[in-house]
């Protein structure tokens, strides 16, 4: 007999159109965004206090991210919620006015903006006559989407999982295996619940020897791009700070940047050589967000090793938004989950994105305040527009190969091949060509560089 559904299908594929049928429009949709009156205490074991989100900002994200996997919202809303369900997180009331909503409108899937048990998913599921999704199913459908590589799909696919394996419910009883032994004894045989879970377990453990796999072959890689020692630089910041749009504007490359919560997942990797000559590798990651996950953060850690191993990380910040201080604080607090502290000036650097937006007043106010002394100033830049990214690439030098410096080289006429080179990779002060036919050039380098000159100037000698 059948099964009338897969125990692991994942919600991707729930909402996804059988092959064979006529295709139809998009999934209709309702987005709930519970707003909890009382003080919900946070999981971080760190119990720190965390800066809150206005209702509309967090109505908006949850907007965008639907939007992200091109549903339909036939209707949005902000629920205060005074006294949490366990059975069903939203009061009577509410459940029967979004009931009637889904109803009319012919919804076939909820969006709840929060974390649910698997009771409450359950119980709303029966109740609105619809499938639900909390916030931590919308977050993997769109990973689902989003993922390109091999690596992204099994991260994505062992995330679901493990967020599956908690959600199983009784629902094969009539599939469960015969009693063992002779008439009564011997106990019951293996219930279909159990075999689900060794199922889904088995396939955990399969997946997980499959990235440490990737791990180990980007162990590998890293471990080459050390002995040519070129170093590493990593954006990060929240969904649609930017990121993607810097990545493309200093490296040239066509990563997808949308105005769209994670347009892209894969991390990518380009060289990219500083106006000094100083070469770096740059490293474009995933878009962080509030309350990620936990298991998929742990899914993740083979692409989120790029910045751990980082020498420099980019915190890209998006300034127009009014919560970019909550945004900013998610960041770090995942970072801090990773072993990078967001607080080193030395490691990380804050930049300011999308400062086109902002009207002189704001744009006067916002860059007085960064620069109250009480940290390193952060760098203001327009990934579209292009302004500020001299000064940001002038940093990003200073902190990879040194202060520039101040020397004086002579090239012999045999050695004139280096002219052009120095031109391209110092700031000459000074030229003065000699009557031998040599020249003396006076210029400013980075400490990388003045090593490389001194290189090439010995290579020649010995040639």
């Amino acid at each position: 007999m059948a099964r009338e559904k897969d125990a692991d299908r994942s919600v991707r594929g729930k909402l996804a159109h059988q092959p064979g049928t006529e295709a139809k429009g998009p999934t209709r949709a309702v987005v709930i965004v519970p707003v909890l009156t009382r003080h919900q205490r946070s999981d971080d074991e760190s119990n720190r206090p965390r800066l809150t989100r206005s209702a509309e900002a967090r109505h908006d994200e949850a907007v965008g991210l639907a939007r992200a996997i091109n549903l339909d919202l036939i209707h949005t809303a902000v629920a205060t919620v005074n006294d949490p369900r366990p059975a069903t997180l939203l009061g009577s009331g509410k459940v029967e006015e979004f009931a009637e909503i889904v109803k009319e409108g012919h919804a076939e899937v909820v969006i709840v903006d929060h974390p649910l048990t698997p009771v409450q998913q359950r119980n709303l599921e029966k109740e609105l006559n619809a499938k639900v999704l909390d916030r931590t199913g919308l977050i993997l459908e769109i990973f689902g989407e989003r993922a390109r590589t091999k690596e992204g799909t099994l991260q994505v696919e062992l995330a679901h999982l493990n967020y599956q394996k908690g959600r199983l419910v009784r629902s094969w009883t009539h599939l469960e295996r015969q009693r063992g032994g002779a008439g009564f004894l011997g106990g019951p045989g293996e219930t279909q619940i159990e075999s689900d879970r060794r199922i889904l377990q088995d396939k955990i453990i399969k997946l997980k020897h499959e990235l440490e796999t990737v791990r180990r072959t980007r162990d590998l890689h890293r471990a080459k791009r050390k002995k040519v020692p070129f170093p590493v630089v990593a954006i990060v910041g929240y969904t649609n700070a930017g990121k993607s749009t810097l990545f493309n504007k200093l490296t040239g490359a066509g990563v997808l940047a949308e105005d769209m919560l994670f347009a892209t997942l894969d991390p990518t990797l380009r060289r990219v050589r500083l106006p000094h000559g100083t070469p770096i590798i740059l490293s474009d990651t995933v878009g962080f967000i509030s309350d990620l996950p936990t298991h998929l953060v742990a899914a993740f850690r083979a692409t989120l090793e790029e910045v751990v191993e980082a020498d420099l990380v980019i915190h890209l910040r998006d300034i127009s938004d009014p919560d970019t201080a909550a945004q900013a604080e998610d960041v770090e607090r995942i970072l801090a989950d990773l072993g990078v502290d967001a607080g080193d000036a030395k490691r990380v650097i804050e930049v300011w994105n999308k400062i086109d937006l902002l009207d002189e007043g704001n744009r006067a106010r916002l860059l007085a305040d960064g620069n109250d002394g009480s940290k390193a100033p952060p760098i203001a830049i327009s990934a579209i527009t292009g302004e500020g990214l001299d000064a940001l690439k002038a940093l990003i030098e200073t902190r990879m190969a040194g202060e520039l410096e101040e020397l004086t080289v002579t090239i012999e006429p045999a050695q004139f091949g280096l002219v052009d080179w120095l031109y391209r990779n110092g700031d000459i002060v000074s030229r003065t060509d000699n009557e031998d036919g040599s020249a003396t050039i006076s210029l400013k380098a980075t400490h990388f560089a003045r090593q490389e000159i001194d290189s090439r100037l010995h290579r020649k000698n010995n040639g």
